[in-house]
């Protein structure tokens, strides 16, 4: 698989060791990506085409000499956590680090990394169907919600270069973060088909909207709910 100029195509993923993000890397590289994953601790056991650099996402600091030196085709933002809590209960703490985790890492990487991307380029935000609201998780909702504001104003922006970015948006789906401890207060809702989203189906939406015959679609967050918005 090329990038269009002759070269591998080269995705920077993070949160690339567990969940989500793991599952986006193992597709990638099944296709023939070239994948760097960012995370606090290398999965490892992924073969040649994967390469890993250790940082803590939530310390400015680290992240710039992490991304020092990559030109990649594609960056998938896939880290996350949840933490909930009713009004009156709110954390400030953890409201700030996930709007930090979610939004301004998403922010940095971009900054960072687009600017000498290649036409064509592609962008892709996890985010969350909690976006459009829930009882109990105000501050994570409004952290993803941020996402569809960040992506359909840099989908605006990149239009010109055929650079497209998009949201994928998934109901609750079957990874660690799902028995999290710290979102116990509000358990996680089944969706109408009758189980969990698997990882698997969003990193196949991820690779396609990574595609060639994604780049029509941008600016858009694509709902991965299992029937829980109906």
């Amino acid at each position: 698989m090329t990038d269009g100029t002759g070269g591998p195509r080269h995705a920077v993923v993070t949160g690339a060791s567990s969940g989500i993000g793991a599952a986006i890397a193992d597709r990638l590289l099944r296709e023939g990506w070239a994948v760097t994953g960012l995370s606090r601790t290398d999965p490892g056991g992924r073969g040649p085409g994967f390469s890993h650099r250790a940082v803590d996402l939530l310390d400015p600091a680290a992240l710039a000499p992490a991304l020092e030196g990559l030109r990649p085709t594609a960056i998938v933002h896939a880290a996350g956590f949840m933490r909930t809590a009713p009004l009156g209960a709110l954390d400030p703490e953890a409201g700030g680090a996930m709007w930090r985790l979610h939004v301004e890492v998403a922010s940095r990487l971009a900054d960072a990394l687009v600017p000498g991307m290649a036409d064509g380029g592609r962008v892709v935000l996890v985010g969350s169907r909690t976006a459009f609201g829930a009882a109990g998780r105000s501050q994570y909702a409004a952290s993803k919600a941020a996402l569809v504001g960040l992506a359909r104003s840099w989908a605006a922006e990149l239009a010109p270069r055929g650079i497209t970015v998009n949201v994928v948006a998934p109901a609750a789906t079957d990874t660690p973060m799902l028995r999290d401890p710290g979102r116990t207060s509000v358990a996680p809702r089944l969706p109408p088909i009758g189980r969990l989203i698997d990882p698997g189906e969003i990193a196949a939406l991820t690779s396609f909207l990574l595609g060639p015959e994604a780049g029509a679609i941008t600016g858009q967050q694509i709902v991965v709910c299992g029937g829980s918005s109906l």
